[in-house]
């Protein structure tokens, strides 16, 4: 066996689980769920199976759903067993707890309760995708999954559009293909991208091109599976603010404020939505 009963301090433990590869979860992550008092999980039967798998056993416990869904009773329920002085742990489907996962209620009403909160970091996807990646690491930002809607979406991509760091999403493999489109138009179709396929399982994969290019290929060419796709920070260099207010001008003499707006902003490669506020400015005056 890999794990061992330890005695917990009460308080609630966030366990890391695995992305992919059951083999990924750490010793720690099995002491506590060998040990605590409560057990919690986003989903109970692949938290169950993880157990059977490393040898855990449940010892009469039973595993309580946590999820979305789950309510303001199901919360209650384990801010109970906080005050009455027990352990709880809560294991997400697969990853870091709270990571475009549940959990976040019940850890800022157990942290402002004055309660233990801790946990039993691991495998986390979106760092596993910087690390194959092959772009920046040293700044970036996790957006975490975008809007279904194109037009929620595309509003979404131009606030990111200047981020000083590499973008990282969550995708699911029906939407990939309409996302990465976005991204070519919203964010420039010559930005680097990687899309990260199926971490640490069998199937793992990685492609790495520029968003048009990938943007492109998806059309054709679906794929399946978990995604994480990492995309390259704009570009550093200056915007002449009175080069754009003239390709403005020229523009708005054919163009609507929208459509003089979307060409403008592919040209410099700024958000959309700065370009529009300028376009607004010109036609007033």
């Amino acid at each position: 066996m890999n794990h061992q009963k330890i005695r917990l301090a009460p308080g609630l433990y966030f366990v890391a689980t695995p992305i992919g590869t059951a083999r990924d979860i750490t010793l720690r992550a099995l002491d506590v769920l060998a040990s605590a008092d409560i057990i919690a999980a986003e989903d109970t039967r692949s938290l169950r199976r993880l157990m059977e798998i490393h040898g855990v056993p449940l010892d009469g416990r039973r595993i309580l759903s946590y999820h979305d869904h789950s309510g303001e009773e199901a919360r209650k329920r384990l801010l109970g067993a906080l005050e009455e002085g027990r352990s709880v742990a809560y294991a997400s489907e697969a990853g870091m707890p709270l990571i475009s996962d549940p959990g976040y209620d019940l850890s800022r009403a157990a942290g402002e309760a004055g309660y233990l909160v801790t946990a039993a970091p691991g495998a986390s996807a979106v760092l596993t995708a910087l690390t194959l990646a092959g772009l920046p690491t040293d700044a970036f930002f996790f957006a975490g999954f975008l809007p279904n809607a194109t037009g929620a979406r595309r509003t979404r991509l131009e606030e990111l559009c200047s981020v000083p760091g590499t973008l990282v999403f969550f995708e699911s493999p029906k939407r990939v293909a309409a996302s990465l489109a976005d991204m070519a138009s919203v964010l420039g179709a010559d930005r680097a991208v990687a899309l990260c396929r199926e971490l640490t399982k069998k199937f793992e994969e990685v492609r790495r091109g520029t968003l048009g290019e990938l943007a492109a290929q998806l059309q054709a060419d679906r794929v399946k599976g978990e995604i994480v796709l990492v995309v390259d920070r704009a570009g550093s260099e200056a915007v002449n603010e009175s080069e754009v207010e003239e390709d403005l001008r020229a523009v708005l003499t054919e163009h609507s404020v929208k459509d003089a707006a979307d060409l403008v902003s592919r040209t410099h490669g700024i958000p959309r939505r700065q370009v529009y506020q300028m376009a607004l400015k010109l036609t007033k005056t």
